[in-house]
Formats: C-alpha cells, structure tokens, sequence
C-alpha cells in the first residue's frame, strides 16, 4: 500500500526605543540603508505563514504523492497464507514494482508476482469486511488493499515454454529440471501432491506454483479451468521485490540462479535461429546460382 521545516536559527530581534515617544518597537535587525525602513519607502518582509495554514496543503501534497506511489510505482501487498513458505511467511507485507509493467516488461520465470484472480481461483476465500479508515488508507497505497482477491506465487514457466512434473521428479521447463532446493519449502516434494504435464504456456500467459508445494493452490489445480490453470500476463499486477515488514524478516527476492540454466531457452531460442537459416537459404541458393551462371557464360 518531507516536508519541509524552519531551522531554528531566526534572525536575532532588535528592539529599540522611538525618540519620541518612547515606545518599544521591533525591527527585524536590518538598518536603514537596507531600504526597509519606512523612510526610505521599501517594504518589510511578509510574515511567514502559521505551520496550521499549511498543514491542510502539507497533508493534500503528501496523499497526491502516495496516491501516485501506489498507482505508478510501489504497492504493499500483505501475505494472507502460508502458501509461499519459507520465501514469505503469512503476515509479512511485501513490495510490489508497478512500474516496469508499464514499460512492456513482462514477468519473467522465478520472479515472484502478485496477479489478480484470474477466475475461480479464491471462490472459497473469505476476505473481512474493511472499515472506512481502512479503505481510505487502502485507496493511497498506505494498506494493503482488503478488498481486492490477488495471489501471490512464483512464475515457473512463460509464454512458449513447456513444463512438466511426475510423480518423485523435479520440474522441468523446456526438458530442463530445476534445483528447486534453495526456496521450497523444507520436506516439500516438487509435485507429488498433484502431478501434471507435459503442459505448453500459450503466449501471453504464465504458470505458478507457490513455494510450499504441499500447501499451495497454484496452476496444478485449476487446469480444468479457462486458461487450463496459465495466467493471463494482463492479470497481472507486478513483481514482489522486498519483503518490507516486519523489519527482521527485512529481504530481497531475487531470481534463484536455477531459472538462469542456458538450456532453459533452448526452445525459444531455436525459434528466431530457424527463422534467420529459413529467410538466408534462399540468398544463398540465388548467389550461388548466379555465381554458377556466370562461370558457364564466361
């Protein structure tokens, strides 16, 4: 989900006597040849404003900014689960980049996400009702929003990729296993509490698991659904990247080195290769065909 202050150090003030009828008056330590006396027709300084006039400003400035914050940049999202463990704990409050989306980036394999429900998942989920405070707070990115039924889990496999699971096997993506070891949880098995695969990620979409596999109700369980269990990329709403509160359990979260494997793009990568040799062949063939010609004419 600074303003600025006065420091302290005023300019001394000077009070002096009238001549004439020996009133104390104060002046703000400047002389005559300052060209603010009224004999020499300048004008005094204006009097700063009370803190209380501004206040009201202050505070309107601060909640456009964290409106801004929340709708562009960051959000706090807070974790109602324990399907993330060990990575996220339930109650931990995370921070979401909004930013990057808006500039086409797409979500990439291993990052964790926060992504709306694309239909079906949190049917059975029951959210309390927030009051008034809380949804004011909610609506500038100060709270994490109440209302809205987002997940959070970690994508696996992208767009164009293949991904796979069998019984006492790892996961694989594009017939690469992935060394899971470094975020599931502890005792958990990659997928023996639901199997799936060989599955294709159509284009635009995703498939997520969450890190406590056992305790997870992730893409492996809504396969009979629209999007046979892949989520829309639209659906989206961004990348967690810290772990902001409590303080000790403060983190990043990175990518684990396992989804940078070289062999994980094969498939992908084999697309654009194919399609530059299919687009060269035939300026190869035509070039050698001249060269041919040429040495028949000669």
């Amino acid at each position: 989900m600074a303003v600025g202050a006065r420091s302290g150090h005023d300019e001394p003030e000077d009070r002096a006597e009238h001549p004439e009828n020996g009133e104390s008056s104060e002046v703000t330590g400047r002389t005559e040849s300052d060209g603010d006396s009224p004999d020499s027709g300048g004008t005094a300084p204006g009097k700063p404003r009370s803190f209380w006039k501004e206040l009201p400003l202050l505070i309107g400035i601060a909640l456009i900014l964290a409106l801004l914050i929340k709708t562009f940049l960051v959000q706090a999202f807070s974790i109602p689960s324990d399907s993330m463990q060990d990575t996220l704990q339930r109650g931990d409050r995370v921070l979401v980049d909004k930013l990057t989306p808006w500039f086409g980036s797409e979500p990439q394999r291993g990052e964790v996400v926060v992504f709306h429900d694309p239909g079906g998942w949190l049917e059975s989920a029951q959210t309390p009702a927030p009051n008034v405070a809380q949804k004011f707070l909610s609506f500038i990115g100060l709270m994490p929003s109440a209302e809205e039924k987002d997940l959070i889990k970690r994508v696996i496999a992208i767009g164009g990729d293949t991904v796979e699971c069998k019984e006492n096997g790892p996961v694989t993506v594009n017939g690469v296993a992935l060394d899971e070891t470094s975020f599931i949880y502890p005792g958990n098995t990659p997928c023996n509490d639901e199997p799936f695969g060989p599955i294709k990620v159509p284009e635009g979409r995703i498939w997520v698991m969450g890190d406590h596999r056992q305790n997870s109700l992730d893409s492996r369980y809504h396969q009979e659904l629209p999007g046979q269990g892949t989520v829309s990329t639209d659906e989206v709403v961004g990348r967690a990247i810290v772990v902001a509160w409590p303080i000790n359990r403060w983190a990043t979260l990175p990518i684990p080195g396992t989804f940078d494997q070289p062999g994980i793009n094969a498939a992908t990568g084999l697309v654009p290769g194919a399609l530059g040799v299919a687009g060269a062949l035939p300026l190869v063939l035509w070039r050698r065909k001249r060269l041919t010609n040429g040495r028949t004419a000669g």
